[in-house]
């Protein structure tokens, strides 16, 4: 029966007072709006009940999430009737405790009815361990909530509850505390699991305010900080102004201001907004940044650069021609070319043709020669026929592609190519740029510089060249590009194709006298301290130099003899051993500087000269100083030692192995036709030497030169002393051209040969040739190897069985 009756008094009917988005727990006093409609109706309708029963009027409060229901509801007494602070119609209602909501019903009013279920909450007296720590834990936690908000005279309250359910449902005036957590809060039963629920939200959002308060302490540093610099910085402003004007300075002085200098400058427009760009990087930047530094380099560079700084070309192509024959002697090619150059530039300036496609008429010249004949002069004496602005970028061993096309710049000493360095050294955008000794860039690991050039001297494309430390377009479509180079097979194939090829083979005779005399002579005086009369040397002096002293394909070693020359006269003259003025002859440079290094066979005494004996011709070759003398040297062995077969020494190439066994098999099957004992050739070793056995050749033109001495060593017969020869050679004994005829011809001149035996089919080249050499020399253009022996073999002095 006390069960029964129980129960009946855990029953209740209750009008519903919804709640949209907001949640009552027991114990919460809360001021409801009557103007609301289902307010009004449950107060009502709690109201007319309230009438029949004793006791204050009751409603069920149940939240109302997204028109759905909450399965829990409060149950709340209505404590007073009135106006709200507002003045609107209001309701004081307090929460009394849980009732799970059953089924719909019936009652007085427009209200909803339900039936419900107090629900019974029972907490153990005393509070075991585990929960009173729990009530000291959500004590000290709320009371530290409420003091950072200011709400002293809450944490009073708050201490003095101690009833576990009543501390639970304090939470519920707790602002921070979403809806769900709410309805949560509501729906948990067990006291001390909801209070366990409270505490953890509550320990979560101090946790998350700590965190706010941390980022927002922070910021708030950070912005102190901030305009602490910013006042500091008016300041120092202020006192540099203050300097300024105590020392009479300008405003212009200021260098750091870089915005007004990017504005002042003549940028070109893309240039402009990437330097502005910078500029506002630099202003967020703080002092300590390394990015500041970068910037301000950065901008430095591009605000030395030339970018729109020409120099006006001197388009007196007569003058222009004049100046280049003043300054050097020869090279008859390159001046044509820069002449033409500067003829077609006139032209078209003359027509408004100056710009074309955005790119101007540069030119890309590649300068291929020996040492020594004066490349790298000849840019300088370009630049001042043209009145361009003239700098040299020597590329000789450089093996990072960083060095051209330059770093990123965010790399810590980051730089600029060379190109660019250039344009910023000349201080024109069309200056003359020399790129000495293109031949000698190499290629690491650190990428490949030759590779880098390709977009510099290609005129295509290099009007929008991009620097890697600058990162915006450079036009170099202006620039005249001068590469020299020593060997042009050492210059890769696709960038040798970008440049127009102008080839120095060296000097004549002829041309080296009146370079030493106009040039070398002139400059040597002044560096020895005499004046320009106190020594002359004779002309025949100064061709004695260069044929016996200087055999060379330039005139360096000849400018140091006659540098030697002068030194050795000067000091003579301070040792009071010679009289001053004196004129050298070429009877007294052996007495002043020793004896010649290079006397020509044809001077030598006969029986001392190399093809004094059968099996030695001379034949002709270029290298990498130009063209030189080469001489052949063929021996047989006795049949007596054995070792048939060919043996070949002098450091030869496959090329030139090859061209030897060619020769020796056109003579074995041909020697009957030409008179030659090559019977014996087949039990007898055949030996080919090349003298200077340290330095490597190859090639095929050396085929006759072998031909011709192993027909002499078979023959008896002496191969003429004046007589070189050049020409491959094929097994049915034909004459095939060959390269640097120019330059071979220029060495047989220098040696003293009076006669020299070519392919037919090189007989055009001789056009390169210098006329005063052709003079000299008597050119014999051949087609086949029996016209090379009638020329070059002299008659037989013994008989051929016993030369054989």
């Amino acid at each position: 029966m006390a069960a029964e009756s129980s129960a009946h008094n855990n029953a209740l009917t209750l009008p519903v007072l919804p709640l949209d988005d907001e949640v009552v727990l027991p114990g919460m006093v809360v001021p409801l709006d009557l103007s609301d409609a289902d307010v009004r109706a449950a107060v009502e309708a709690a109201q007319a009940a309230a009438r029949a029963e004793p006791g204050k009027p009751r409603v069920l409060l149940v939240p109302r999430i997204d028109g759905t229901y909450a399965a829990t509801g409060v149950l709340g007494t209505v404590e007073q009737v009135g106006r709200l602070s507002d003045g609107d119609p209001g309701a004081l209602i307090r929460g009394r405790g849980r009732v799970r909501i059953g089924a719909g019903t019936t009652g007085p009013g427009a209200a909803l009815w339900v039936e419900g279920t107090r629900v019974e909450e029972s907490v153990p007296d005393p509070l075991p361990g585990q929960v009173a720590d729990l009530v000291k834990e959500y004590k000290a936690l709320a009371t530290n909530w409420l003091k950072k908000r200011g709400a002293w005279q809450v944490v009073d309250r708050v201490q003095q509850i101690d009833d576990v359910s009543a501390l639970a449902d304090n939470s519920g005036y707790s602002p921070f505390l979403t809806t769900a957590q709410k309805v949560e809060l509501l729906e948990t039963a067990d006291p001390v699991a909801r209070l366990r629920l409270a505490t953890e939200q509550l320990r979560e959002h101090l946790a998350e305010q700590d965190v706010a308060e941390s980022i927002a302490k922070d910021v708030q540093e950070g912005v102190d900080k901030q305009q602490r610099e910013f006042l500091l910085r008016r300041q120092l402003e202020a006192v540099r102004k203050e300097l300024r004007e105590l020392n009479g300075e300008s405003e212009g002085d200021e260098t750091d201001d870089y915005r007004a200098r990017v504005e002042s400058a003549d940028l070109p427009e893309k240039v402009r907004e990437a330097a502005l760009k910078e500029v506002e990087k630099l202003e967020r930047s703080s002092d300590q940044s390394p990015e500041g530094s970068w910037i301000r380099t950065w901008l430095d560079t591009v605000l030395e650069l030339p970018w729109n700084e020409r120099t006006e070309d001197a388009y007196d192509i007569q003058g222009a021609k004049a100046t280049l024959d003043a300054e050097h002697a020869g090279l008859d090619d390159v001046k044509e070319r820069i002449t033409e150059y500067l003829a077609v530039r006139k032209r078209r300036a003359d027509r408004g043709l100056g710009v074309v496609g955005g790119r101007r008429g540069g030119a890309v010249l590649a300068l291929v020669g020996p040492p020594g004949v004066g490349k790298t002069s000849l840019g300088e004496s370009v630049a001042h026929a043209m009145g361009r602005k003239f700098v040299r970028v020597a590329l000789g061993g450089v093996r990072d592609e960083a060095e051209i096309r330059g770093h990123r710049r965010t790399y810590v000493g980051a730089l600029p190519g060379r190109i660019v360095r250039a344009i910023k050294e000349a201080g024109s955008m069309n200056p003359v740029v020399l790129l000495d000794e293109i031949d000698k860039v190499g290629s690491d690991f650190r990428g490949d510089p030759a590779a880098a050039l390709l977009e510099v001297l290609d005129p295509a494309q290099n009007h929008t060249f991009r620097d890697h430390y600058l990162e915006v377009e450079l036009d170099l479509s202006d620039v005249v590009f001068l590469a020299t180079a020593n060997v042009l097979e050492a210059i890769p194939e696709a960038l040798l194709d970008r440049m127009e090829l102008v080839r120095l083979d060296g000097y004549t005779e002829d041309e080296k006298v009146v370079i030493a005399r106009d040039h070398l002579l002139p400059r040597q005086l002044e560096r020895a301290g005499l004046a320009g009369g106190e020594v002359t040397i004779d002309e025949s002096a100064l061709r004695k130099l260069s044929g016996e002293y200087t055999r060379e394909a330039g005139v360096r070693n000849l400018e140091r003899a006659i540098a030697r020359l002068l030194r050795k006269v000067a000091a003579q003259h301070e040792l009071g051993e010679r009289e001053l003025p004196f004129t050298v002859t070429d009877g007294e440079l052996r007495g002043l500087i020793g004896r010649p290094h290079h006397v020509p066979e044809s001077a030598q005494d006969p029986a001392e000269r190399r093809t004094a004996v059968p099996g030695v011709a001379t034949g002709l070759a270029v290298t990498g100083a130009g063209g030189d003398v080469l001489y052949v040297e063929a021996s047989l062995a006795d049949p007596e030692t054995g070792g048939a077969g060919l043996t070949l020494t002098g450091q030869l190439g496959d090329v030139m192995k090859e061209s030897a066994q060619i020769a020796l098999s056109f003579l074995r099957s041909h020697g009957a036709e030409l008179e030659l004992p090559v019977t014996g050739l087949k039990d007898r070793g055949v030996h080919i030497h090349f003298p200077a056995g340290a330095v490597p050749k190859d090639g095929p033109s050396a085929g006759i030169t072998m031909t011709t001495a192993l027909a002499s060593l078979l023959s008896g017969r002496l191969v003429r002393t004046d007589v070189a020869m050049t020409g491959e050679v094929s097994l049915t004994g034909r004459v095939l051209p060959i390269g640097g005829l120019k330059q071979k011809l220029l060495a047989a001149h220098r040696a003293g040969t009076t006669t020299v035996v070519i392919p037919k089919r090189n007989e055009a080249d001789l056009d390169d040739v210098p006329a005063e050499v052709l003079e000299k020399l008597e050119v014999h253009p051949v087609t086949d190897v029996r016209q090379v022996l009638e020329i070059a073999l002299a008659p037989a002095e013994v008989p051929v069985a016993a030369a054989a």
